[in-house]
């Protein structure tokens, strides 16, 4: 169903001309945290769509390939933006948007935090070890035991940075972070 049916054309181009705005905005600031500019616009068209829509929906109503469409609902749906909903009579894949914009921001920060954090976690404790070993190596040389102590230090800095953020990271998955900073 189309929520603007019904009305008056100057009212259904004054209201689209405000979803627009808003869609646009959406999109452009999902582009800033690497989300491409086409799926911050698909989620902000299905955060004002009433109810879920299918596929073929969603690439008519906004003109792109089904294909791209398909890609897009998938990184919303990995992201945990939209949901896959079920549809009494329809057989088609149903999707509706998650409007909690508060849980949307630490899905995808944790999603995409830990990733990184694990990569490089993983990372710095293998150069860790590998330095250590060095260090017993090259014990016996004193310029290159210093360089090694050094760099050391720097990666256990760098760990305990790593180890601090899956602390936050933690707060946003078990919602913590809303007790330090409430909804409002």
């Amino acid at each position: 169903m189309n929520d603007l049916e019904g009305l008056l054309p100057e009212q259904i181009e004054k209201i689209s001309k405000a979803r627009e705005r808003v869609i646009d905005s959406i999109g452009k600031n999902m582009d800033l945290y690497g989300i491409t500019l086409s799926i911050g616009h698909l989620y902000g068209y299905m955060y004002f769509k009433e109810g879920p829509v299918t596929l073929d929906e969603l690439s008519s109503n906004m003109g792109m390939s089904k294909t791209s469409m398909s890609t897009g609902v998938r990184t919303l749906l990995d992201l945990k933006m939209i949901d896959k909903v079920w549809g009494k009579g329809t057989r088609k894949d149903l999707f509706e948007v998650v409007p909690d914009w508060h849980q949307n921001f630490s899905d995808y920060f944790s999603i995409k935090w830990r990733k990184a954090v694990e990569g490089n976690m993983t990372a710095l404790n293998k150069s860790l070890a590998e330095i250590r070993q060095m260090k017993t190596d090259y014990a016996d040389e004193p310029d290159t035991t210093r360089l090694l102590q050094t760099d050391e230090i720097k990666i256990e800095e760098a760990i305990k940075y790593y180890r601090w953020l899956l602390k936050l990271i933690e707060a946003l998955e078990t919602g913590k972070i809303f007790e330090l900073i409430p909804k409002e």
